[in-house]
């Protein structure tokens, strides 16, 4: 019984900043990445960022330099702060997990209900 649970999506001005967060809850052992992902209308779902259990980060190629990726390992949270946004950044952004809810258990991908982000020009 794991929830995640996004925030911090709303809309600002190109150029601007926005900063996300997930939180994950409920029966946790271990989280061993943690994504956002996003998706625009009529577009499929892409890789934004992720991040591993020991800190190492991925960027997609359309947010390297303004996109940061990050995580509190003690609250089980992610985020994602957004920088020098763009209007082609707008989307629903998704936290996903890798999650063991014991030692025994395999790992299970978890998803948040998504925030909108929506970047005017």
């Amino acid at each position: 019984q794991v929830q995640l649970v996004e925030s911090g999506g709303g809309l600002v001005q190109a150029g601007g900043s926005l900063r996300l967060s997930c939180a994950a809850s409920g029966s946790i052992f271990s989280i061993t990445f943690m994504r956002w992902y996003r998706q625009a209308p009529g577009k499929q779902r892409e890789l934004v960022a992720a991040i591993s259990i020991g800190g190492s980060r991925n960027y997609a190629d359309s947010v390297k330099g303004r996109f940061t990726i990050s995580r509190d390992n003690a609250k089980n949270t992610v985020f994602l702060q957004m920088n020098s946004l763009k209007p082609e950044d707008t989307g629903a952004y998704y936290c996903n997990a890798d999650i063991y809810s014991s030692m025994r258990d395999y790992v299970r991908d978890y998803w948040g209900q998504g925030t909108q982000v929506t970047v005017s020009s």
